[in-house]
């Protein structure tokens, strides 16, 4: 490898292709190190071996043939080459990095200029330089490749015909659910401290039930909702310190899962409304039969979560016209969110408990709003409004959630989450066994059938934490069945 090496960096050749390469590699590998499940799809990795690595040596080699061409060009060819490398290498890393800020790319151009003065007779050295960079990202990818490589999803599979189930009720359902809006037996005290009495009495004069205790199983907006289509747990896919995020929750949640199979079998059109493109990060496919969000307006590189789409708008829009068969409605409404994500935040419970409460005013007007537009439009609407998660309401940020936490307020207001229903007729006897979300499609799919023997094979409604500070990494509960916080950590 060495003599390679030498060879490379003492050779007359010019190797233009290698230098593109160089060019766009490491900041390449260096995106997908810290974005890899917002990237990890077929279509996304198209994009960037486009984008990273054919263009910077289409363009290397486009200019090393002109300045080959071109006499006159031809004694600054390294310094242009050099210019054009680092113009690209750092160009490509800003756009990973600090959405090309123009202050960031004047610097950026300045010191490529300056490299291409002083270091052009250099530019082999500096190109394996930048390989050794690619090298090093690496050690960050692998695991996560290995991850995705070895994962199995055996934990999907069902231990009954519950996909064979044939409803005889078929109301249109409307699966709203608002992200991070806690539940009313947490709001009214402790952390909260809110009186949502208004709400709440709006929601019984609707004819909603609201369930006291419901709470998630797990504390982020993928791993609770690709439990929740799922129907089963997934203790995070056994998470490791590079990688902790569910693996293919995206394409488990919008794709392909139990419960949009089996609405499809019982003849449902599925409709999915997003207010941000958060689940369509990275392309997965599309296995709902209409969504509000075209993938033409989902960016390939991430910039955010773009603007809010106006669901009440686009409901209105789709409600009038879906009335051929039975209709299932995913509404997702990032609101009111929960307390900020930034790391390194220390005194700051009481202004993130006023901003979440804030948000969770604007939560109940929308709520309102979209309550009204399916009961002045459809007479066949069950309607449920739940959440995804607590608040963090109590923490400085919800980074401090993976800390072990001796407080049980605390542990429960990561998981408290809103489950209000207004049934299309009677409610079931057993609506009692509402606790967590892995449970909530089981159960309305024994009602929608009438058949009570799918609730033989409820999972455990025990909460779950991935914990990297104050004990051992690793996955541990942290609410068990009959809500009580504990500390038991999940052998793998």
């Amino acid at each position: 490898m060495k003599k390679r090496i030498l060879k490379f960096v003492n050779s007359e050749a010019d190797y233009p292709v290698i230098i593109g390469l160089a060019s766009g590699l490491y900041p390449m590998l260096y995106t997908f190190g810290i974005n890899y499940s917002q990237l990890n799809s077929w279509k996304q990795l198209a994009f960037y071996i486009l984008f990273y690595i054919l263009i910077p040596i289409i363009t290397l080699w486009s200019f090393n043939l002109v300045l080959n061409t071109i006499k006159t060009l031809n004694t600054y060819k390294y310094r242009i080459i050099t210019f054009v490398n680092i113009s690209l290498f750092g160009g490509l890393l800003l756009v990973s990095t600090l959405n090309f800020k123009i202050k960031f790319l004047i610097v950026l151009l300045a010191l490529a200029l300056i490299c291409a003065l002083v270091l052009s007779k250099h530019i082999k050295k500096i190109v394996v330089f930048q390989f050794i960079l690619a090298m090093t990202s690496l050690f960050v990818i692998t695991p996560k490749l290995v991850k995705q490589i070895n994962y199995s999803d055996d934990w999907l599979k069902q231990p009954d015909d519950i996909l064979q189930v044939n409803f005889v009720k078929k109301p249109n359902i409307y699966f709203i659910q608002v992200d991070g809006y806690a539940n009313s037996d947490h709001l009214d005290k402790g952390l909260y401290s809110f009186d949502n009495t208004l709400f709440n009495n709006y929601l019984a004069e609707e004819g909603f039930i609201n369930y006291k205790d419901y709470r998630s199983n797990y504390y982020s907006t993928l791993s609770s909702n690709s439990s929740l289509f799922a129907m089963k747990h997934h203790y995070y896919s056994n998470p490791d310190k590079s990688f902790s995020e569910i693996i293919n929750s995206r394409s488990q949640i919008v794709s392909k899962n139990s419960v949009l199979d089996i609405l499809k079998n019982n003849n449902y059109k599925t409709n999915l409304l997003l207010d941000k493109y958060y689940f369509l990060l990275n392309r997965p496919n599309m296995g709902y039969d209409y969504c509000n969000i075209s993938y033409n307006e989902v960016p390939f590189r991430y910039r955010g979560l773009g603007e809010n789409r106006d669901l009440i708008s686009d409901l209105k829009k789709v409600i009038v016209k879906n009335n051929l068969k039975p209709n299932f409605y995913f509404i997702q409404k990032l609101l009111p969110s929960h307390i900020t994500n930034a790391s390194g935040q220390i005194n700051t419970v009481v202004s993130e408990r006023e901003k979440y409460l804030n948000k969770l005013n604007q939560a109940n007007i929308w709520l309102k709003q979209i309550v009204n537009i399916i009961n002045n439009n459809d007479d066949n609407a069950l309607i449920i409004l739940t959440a995804d998660h607590g608040g963090f309401v109590g923490f400085n940020s919800t980074i401090e959630s993976r800390i072990k936490q001796s407080d049980s307020r605390l542990v429960h207001s990561i998981y408290t989450s809103l489950l209000a229903v207004k049934w299309n007729g009677l409610k079931p006897d057993f609506d009692y066994k509402f606790k967590t979300p892995v449970n909530f499609f089981r159960i309305l799919f024994s009602y929608l059938s009438q058949d009570e023997k799918y609730l033989n094979y409820l999972e455990e409604d025990s909460s779950y934490i991935i914990i990297d500070k104050g004990a051992p990494f690793g996955v541990y509960q942290y609410i068990d069945a009959e809500g009580n916080t504990v500390f038991n950590p999940l052998s793998n």
